[in-house]
């Protein structure tokens, strides 16, 4: 099984990006962030004719997640990370899948900090990491795929200096993301490269692609139950270089 994950940066947009790396990567399974799409506008029968499955989350011009499956419908289990009713951002969709329990989560980024931006960022981890302990306690295969906004070390981001005050690398966001993975969870990509900077997105401005200034922001983490079963993992890098392409890249892992 291939799965991947994708911060796609508006749907519409670039769906032929979209679909051209489908028709050659071939995942199975593939968690989308940042559709940008209202629910009524996201390209079900596109997909369908290129033949994914597809269950989502949309949201107006905001955020927006989903899940792609190949060959079956993934069955929704919640599509919204719980602990907060009240939030009613498109962050967070989870699907059963021949087996397998798969997340797509789109972090919030929490830029300007400090601020009510970066509260929210923070808020938003603690009930990840409290649900992402009930997930890991049943004992399931489940993988939590998606864009954290989190460079977790400094090796994940080409400059530590020019970004000292970057929400994605503070100190709070870095200790959630290491207290996830302290409970267990195996970070695939970083698993298989342990030196490589294996960076998944670079910002349109300053020809951050072209210098290759770029930060490891998208994650494939992974349960107890699953990790062992992990055979490779790697960022699809080139995508980001085409015509008409997101600022992120594909990450991806193949298990057993």
């Amino acid at each position: 099984m291939k799965v991947a994950s994708y911060n796609i940066n508006n749907v519409t947009r670039r769906l032929p990006n979209l679909l051209a790396w489908l028709d050659r990567a071939g995942p199975d399974l593939v968690c989308l962030q940042e559709l940008k799409a209202a629910q009524s506008k996201f390209p079900q029968q596109e997909l369908a004719a290129a033949g994914y499955h597809a269950v989502w989350r949309g949201e107006k011009q905001w955020n927006g997640v989903a899940i792609l499956a190949r060959g079956s419908l993934p069955i929704v289990t919640n599509d919204a990370l719980p602990g907060d009713p009240g939030d009613g951002q498109s962050r967070y969709i989870e699907a059963a899948y021949q087996g397998v329990l798969v997340a797509s989560i789109y972090l919030p980024n929490g830029n300007p900090q400090p601020g009510p931006k970066f509260d929210y960022k923070l808020a938003w981890f603690e009930r990840l990491i409290d649900h992402a302990a009930t997930l890991q306690a049943a004992g399931l295969p489940v993988i939590l795929a998606g864009d954290y906004n989190v460079a977790p070390t400094d090796r994940d981001i080409y400059s530590v200096r020019s970004l000292a005050d970057n929400a994605l690398v503070q100190p709070e966001s870095r200790k959630a993301f290491a207290r996830l993975l302290a409970a267990g969870w195996t970070d695939a990509v970083r698993t298989r490269h342990p030196d490589a900077p294996m960076y998944s997105f670079w910002d349109y401005k300053r020809e951050a692609w072209e210098r290759d200034h770029g930060m490891r922001l998208d994650h494939l983490l992974l349960s107890d139950s699953i990790a062992p079963r992990l055979l490779d993992a790697g960022v699809d890098r080139n995508v980001r270089g085409e015509k008409g392409a997101s600022d992120h890249a594909p990450v991806w892992a193949t298990f057993r």
